[in-house]
């Protein structure tokens, strides 16, 4: 059965991003993915729509091949403020790294995944606007993961693989 869907008013949207926020919030990516696709239907460059809707679509990455990776940088690749792409870009990968991790991949393979999230973050860095540290704080979540968890996984799967 084929549906027709139905365009939400230019006035409304932005009580229906507050609604998608809300939904992130409660844990339920899917219907805030739902809302930001509505209005990106309305107004295809919006910037808090792409926005949230890559945070959605990470929001439901659980580390397998189903992840839709491509469409959370499609949309993250739209974002106009090069601070603002180049943080989100380095959302996707750390994102991406702890859904693998926590689906079971060996830590040393999802190293690639933190170290471009690290540097996104750093490229971010030097454009942030004063007083924001937000891709600091998240560069040194990644180097601790790298540092700590990984490096002592790294170091046993090394061990297996030499028969230790």
């Amino acid at each position: 059965m084929e549906f027709t869907l139905k365009s939400i008013s230019p006035q409304g949207i932005d009580a229906a991003l507050s609604k998608a926020e809300v939904y992130r919030f409660l844990n339920e990516p899917e219907e805030a993915e739902s809302i930001c696709q509505d209005v990106l239907a309305v107004e295809g460059n919006h910037q808090l729509a792409l926005r949230v809707l890559g945070l959605a679509i990470t929001d439901q990455f659980t580390g397998g091949a189903a992840d839709r990776y491509g469409q959370a940088e499609h949309a993250f690749q739209q974002l106009t403020d090069e601070y603002e792409r180049l943080y989100y870009l380095g959302l996707l990968h750390e994102r991406r790294a702890k859904a693998q991790l926590q689906a079971g991949r060996p830590p040393h393979t999802v190293t690639v995944l933190l170290e471009a999230a690290m540097r996104n973050y750093e490229e971010a860095e030097r454009l942030r606007p004063a007083g924001n540290d937000d891709p600091i704080l998240r560069w040194n979540r990644c180097a601790r993961m790298l540092q700590s968890r990984i490096e002592s996984d790294w170091h046993r799967v090394v061990e297996i693989e030499m028969g230790e």
